[in-house]
Order: C-alpha cells, then sequence, then structure tokens
C-alpha cells in the first residue's frame, strides 16, 4: 500500500512537470542580458565570446540610406517633340494676340535651354547631379543649366503648355540606387574574441546597447543552428524534475505531513500548477508584465492548508521553476522570493479575514521599496523612476486578495479544514452549540472551559490553539440526547444511574462518543472536529462504574468492553491536549477541597494515569510538554476554584 502511494505520487509530480513545460512555449533564443541603457551594468565584466559585427541601428540604417539617396545620380531621357507638343497646345487656347506672341516667345526661350520634369520621390532636384542619357551614353549636368517647373511663375504655362523636354528615367535611376544601397555597410565595427564589451559598473550608453544587441542577436542565431528540441526538452524536464526533488526531500527529512497521503501533494502540485498557468498566461500577452501575476497567493494557500514551513518550501520551488521561463530571472526571484517571505510571516495564525487586506497591503509596500532601492542602487537618483511599475504593484496586490475564495474551493475541493473555516465554527451560535446549550447546558458551560484551556495550553507547548479550541467545544456534543444521565446537568438532586445497572450505566455513558459523531456528521462538522470526539476518551474505562462494578462482583471475569470507551487513542497534540484538560476540569469540579495540595494531586494522578495506561503513546507530546501541562493546569485550576471572601450578613435591627 505504501509502495502504490509512493507510485501515485511519482506520478502526479511527472504530469505536473509536463504541464509545466506545455504552459511555457520552448525557448527559441540564446543568452540574452539584463541591461537597460541609461543604467549601470549589475553583473560581471563582459567580453565577447567570439567575433562578431556590432549593427547599426534603425536611426544610423536610416541616415545611411537617406544620405545614399541624397547623392544618388538623376536619369534622364530626352524628348524632341516637346517644343512641338508645346506649340500645339499655346494654338488651341484662345487668347489675346499679345499674350500669344509673349507666351510663344517664352516657350521658345524655355526649349531653347531645355525643360526638367521633376519626380516625385526626389523633389530636392537642385542638389543632385543629372544623366542626359543619348543611346548608350550620358553626359552629366547640374540641374541649374536646365528650366525648372519650381522656377517658372506663369501658372498657365506650367498646367496647360509645357512639356518636359528631359523626362525622368525612373528605371534607370533605381538601378544607379540599387547599386549605391548594395554597398552599404550595415555594421559599425567588429569585435573581436575577448574583447571587453562592457565592465561591472560602467554605464550602458547606446553604444554598448548596440554591441549587446548584436551579440544577443549572434546568440540567437547559433542557438538556432545548434538547437535540439528532444535536448532542450529533457533539460527542461531534468531542472523541473530536480526542483521537486528538492522539496519533497526537504519534506522527508522534516517529517512534514504533506508526504503522507496523495492528496496532500495532488493539493501542493495544484497550487504549483495554478501560479505556473497564471504566468504563461500573462507572458502570452505582455512579457514585461511578469511582476504582476500574484505568486503569494501559493505560500498564502499552502500556509492556510499546513504551516508556514510548508508554505515557504513550496514558493520557493515555484519561483525556481519559473525563473528559468520569465525575463530578468534575478530580478523576479528577489522580488517573489522577499514578497512571499512577508506575505508568510503576515498571515501567521489565520485569525481574522482582515488579514487578507493587510497582506495585500505588505505585498504592495514589499515590491514598492525593492524596486525605488533599485532605482537609487543602479542610477543612485530617481529621476528614472516608472508610475506603470507602482500600478503593475497594486494590481498584483489587488489579485492576491483572490486566496481567500481560493482557500474555500480547495475546501470544498479536496475536503480540508483550514482555520478559516474553524473560526465559522467556532462562533456559538451555530445550531450544534446552540442545541448543547440548550438541552445540556451544564455540558455546555463545561465544554467551554476545556475548550479555554486547552487554547491557551497548546499556544504556550506549540500547535494550533484554534483547531484545539474548536475541537473541544464539541467534543462532548453527543451528549445532547442524553442530558441527565452526565452529572453536569443534574440540577435537581436526582440521579437517573441510581435506578440501573452498572452495564447498563456504562453504555449509556460511553454511548455519547458515538452519539456525537453522528451529530457532527448531521451538522456538517469537519473530520478535523470529529476527531476529538472520538479521542477525547480515548481507550479509558468509565472509571466510576467499572469500579463500582469491580467491587460488587469481586469474583466474576469481567467484560471490559462493556466499560470502555471506543476510541481511538488521542493521535496530535491538539486531541491529546483536549483529553487531559476535559478530564482534569470535570475532577476539580467534583472536589471538595479546591486547596493547592488537592488540586496537584489530582491533576498529577490524572497526567500520570493517562500516561500509563498508554493514551499518550500516539501523540507528539515530549516530556517537557507534559511537564508545561501539569504546571498550567495546576495554577489555572487553583485560580478558577480560589477561596472567595466570606461576606457578612447585615444584621436587622428594626427586630
Amino acid at each position: 500500500m505504501r509502495h502504490l502511494t509512493l507510485i501515485k505520487q511519482i506520478c502526479a509530480t511527472v504530469v505536473t512537470i509536463v504541464l509545466i513545460i506545455i504552459m511555457f512555449p520552448h525557448k527559441s533564443h540564446g543568452t540574452h542580458y539584463d541591461y537597460a541603457l541609461g543604467a549601470f551594468w549589475k553583473s560581471n565584466d563582459l567580453y565577447a565570446p567570439f567575433d562578431f559585427q556590432v549593427v547599426k541601428d534603425a536611426e544610423q540604417k536610416a541616415n545611411d540610406l537617406a544620405l545614399a539617396k541624397s547623392k544618388c545620380v538623376l536619369f534622364y531621357q530626352p524628348d524632341s517633340n516637346a517644343h512641338t507638343t508645346a506649340i500645339q497646345r499655346l494654338m488651341k487656347l484662345r487668347l489675346p494676340s499679345s499674350q500669344h506672341n509673349a507666351l510663344r516667345k517664352s516657350i521658345d526661350s524655355i526649349y531653347k535651354i531645355g525643360y526638367i520634369e521633376l519626380a516625385d520621390e526626389y523633389p530636392d532636384v537642385q542638389n543632385h547631379t543629372i544623366v542626359i542619357l543619348t543611346g548608350n551614353s550620358g553626359t552629366e549636368h547640374k540641374p541649374s543649366e536646365f528650366v525648372l517647373p519650381t522656377s517658372l511663375s506663369d501658372a498657365l504655362l506650367i498646367d496647360s503648355i509645357l512639356a518636359p523636354s528631359l523626362r525622368f528615367d525612373n528605371t534607370r535611376t533605381q538601378l544607379e540606387l540599387d547599386s549605391r544601397l548594395s554597398q552599404l555597410s550595415y555594421t559599425s565595427q567588429v569585435i573581436t574574441t575577448g574583447q571587453l564589451i562592457v565592465a561591472k559598473g560602467e554605464l550602458v550608453t547606446p553604444e554598448k546597447v548596440a554591441m549587446l544587441s548584436s551579440l544577443e542577436a549572434e546568440n540567437d542565431k547559433r542557438f538556432i543552428e545548434q538547437y535540439n528540441p528532444y535536448a532542450h526538452y529533457i533539460g527542461r524536464f531534468m531542472l523541473c524534475a530536480i526542483a521537486f526533488a528538492a522539496l519533497f526531500m526537504f519534506l522527508k527529512v522534516t517529517h512534514h505531513r504533506i508526504l503522507d497521503s496523495t492528496t496532500n501533494i495532488i493539493i501542493v502540485l495544484t497550487t504549483i500548477l495554478l501560479m505556473t498557468l497564471s504566468m504563461s498566461l500573462v507572458m502570452q500577452v505582455r512579457s514585461t508584465w511578469f511582476l504582476v501575476v500574484p505568486l503569494c497567493i501559493g505560500p498564502i494557500l499552502i500556509h492556510a492548508i499546513y504551516d508556514m514551513r510548508a508554505a515557504l518550501y513550496v514558493h520557493l520551488t515555484t519561483i525556481i521553476i519559473l525563473g528559468h521561463m520569465v525575463p530578468d530571472s534575478f530580478e523576479f526571484i528577489f522580488y517573489q522570493l522577499i514578497a512571499g517571505m512577508m506575505s508568510i510571516i503576515t498571515v501567521k495564525d489565520f485569525e481574522r479575514r482582515s488579514q487578507f487586506f493587510v497582506v495585500s497591503l505588505v505585498i504592495f509596500v514589499t515590491y514598492a521599496t525593492i524596486y525605488t532601492c533599485g532605482i537609487l542602487w543602479q542610477d543612485t537618483n530617481l529621476h528614472n523612476l516608472r508610475p506603470d511599475r507602482y500600478l503593475i504593484f497594486f494590481i498584483n496586490a489587488i489579485l492576491t486578495l483572490l486566496a481567500h475564495p481560493l482557500i474555500y474551493l480547495f475546501e470544498r475541493s479536496f475536503h480540508i479544514t483550514t482555520n478559516l473555516s474553524l473560526m465559522e465554527i467556532a462562533n456559538t451560535n451555530t445550531p450544534a452549540l446552540r442545541e448543547l446549550s440548550r438541552r445540556a447546558p451544564g455540558t455546555f458551560q463545561h465544554s467551554m472551559q476545556v475548550a479555554n484551556l486547552s487554547e491557551d495550553i497548546i499556544s504556550e507547548i506549540g500547535g494550533n490553539a484554534l483547531l484545539a479550541k474548536v475541537g473541544a467545544m464539541y467534543h462532548d456534543i453527543g451528549k445532547i440526547n442524553a442530558p441527565i444521565y452526565f452529572t453536569e446537568n443534574q440540577n435537581s438532586g436526582y440521579n437517573p444511574h441510581t435506578e440501573l445497572s452498572c452495564e447498563e450505566s456504562a453504555r449509556i455513558i460511553t454511548q455519547h462518543v458515538i452519539d456525537g459523531i453522528a451529530l457532527a456528521h448531521q451538522y456538517k462538522l469537519p473530520s478535523e472536529i470529529i476527531d476529538f470526539i472520538r479521542c477525547h476518551h480515548g481507550t479509558t474505562y468509565t472509571g466510576y462504574f467499572y469500579t463500582k462494578y469491580k467491587n460488587e462482583h469481586p469474583n466474576e471475569e469481567i467484560n471490559e468492553s462493556v466499560f470502555r470507551y471506543p476510541g481511538p487513542t488521542p493521535y496530535s497534540r491538539e486531541t491529546a491536549v483536549v483529553m487531559i484538560v476535559d478530564s482534569v476540569e470535570a475532577a476539580c469540579k467534583s472536589l471538595h477541597e479546591h486547596d493547592k495540595e488537592h488540586i496537584d494531586k489530582i491533576v498529577d494522578s490524572i497526567v500520570f494515569g493517562k500516561i500509563e495506561a498508554g493514551q499518550m503513546s500516539s501523540c507528539t507530546l515530549t516530556f517537557n510538554d507534559i511537564s508545561n501541562i501539569r504546571r498550567m493546569l495546576k495554577s489555572r485550576m487553583l485560580s478558577i476554584y480560589h477561596a472567595r471572601i466570606a461576606y457578612p450578613v447585615a444584621s436587622d435591627k428594626s427586630k
């Protein structure tokens, strides 16, 4: 059975690792570096691992392209029919003879020089050299040697009459431009192997950014050339497996109860998967928003279900796994580690729902403080603060409040009980406690007394004080069915046991454990509370009736099962403390003298009696715990039953 549980846990872990790998697409690039323009280089000195060329940035490329285009030679073809065409257009116009003659003279003079067509691609034709093609040869000229449309002021000539005698040859000009562009270099320099690129603490200038981005591009190129998808996935799988193995070894060495069942393992794996899925979705939308994911929900959730130690282990595993899948791994791990630790500390006991708002505020302050201090460290001033980063931290803190409904969802899905559920049923107005108070008021008061004492003792020796308190409040609800048979509810002087045999009385007394379990199921109490009902008497005897029967039948063989509680014995610190306190409180109440000597004697008798009867053999109480329990019980019982001053009675002087 144990091996089967182990196999299930391993299979669940393997499936989780596969899902994590599927959630994050494979890394399709080589080594990238953490830097920003204007910041200081945080890593060690970086030397070129191989020869590579520094690629010019977009602005430099645009400048080179503009320069090449500005020096491009423009080619033109002569049109011998242009003059004739212009005369024909003039003849078609109905103009006064004086205007007609003036325009004719202008046309003749323009075409004697040459009229150039302007190209839309080159509006600044004056800055170019032009070539007039004649067959396969050409002659270079300056645009100023010819008439340009921009040099004329007569709109009628330009729009309706003139035709270019030198037409722009776009094809030949484009060939010339392409030739010039092909000669452009898109690299500014060559970095040789071993050359220092950037030193630690050096300011990252635009030139350094160009070197670093070129090195990253070359890394990507070489990575793609050597990329092996099978090796990549195997490596990623093994890294995740190592992280989970470390987690489980920590839990095993510390004897944590998470490893006791497959359900506990599934809870942990589900928590890690939820955090991984959230990160994956955000990364697909915008990778720079990775700090918006409320990863602190993970440790809060695990802390609510288990304890601080498990919460820290699981959180460390989560951020180690995700650290390989997000940009700026160091920054990510530092932020999440500190924020996670602060969230665990803030929600120490989950005794109030308001703690969720407190932890949300603490997370925001933690993120904001780390970011602000980081800016001071890198830039030595706050000029480069980005308000949008604080918005990201605020959204993260708000999303952390989702931990509350997630805890409720986990409770219902995995049938577990957290302190939040315990707080709900600790209210004395629950149906079970109201019924106990109404039908068995003496038992109700006894239960409240045991609850307060148990809570104080567990707080002192260590354990879940809230669980002990709530368990004690409900441990005797089985007495609801027959309250009159228990002395604390007998206030009329009538004792029904006087009419019953010892066996019948013992059966009624022990039956309250069975009835309590049934009522607990009826009221839908958590299994952890039902354990207190089962264990608060362990496998002890109904002492009074067992001893009375032995005295009345000295020579008979006794059927001890009739007088013995069904058990089991306490298995935890909390159930063991409630058993001891239950017996001590009831015994001290029945004492006739409540002085220190009698209380010390009854406390020691009950505690050592439980130990000798084997009732403490399954729990984790130490000798030091037992000593502290005895000390606290003696002190508290003496305080509760201290002697009171007898008030004098006023004499009636009227008589």
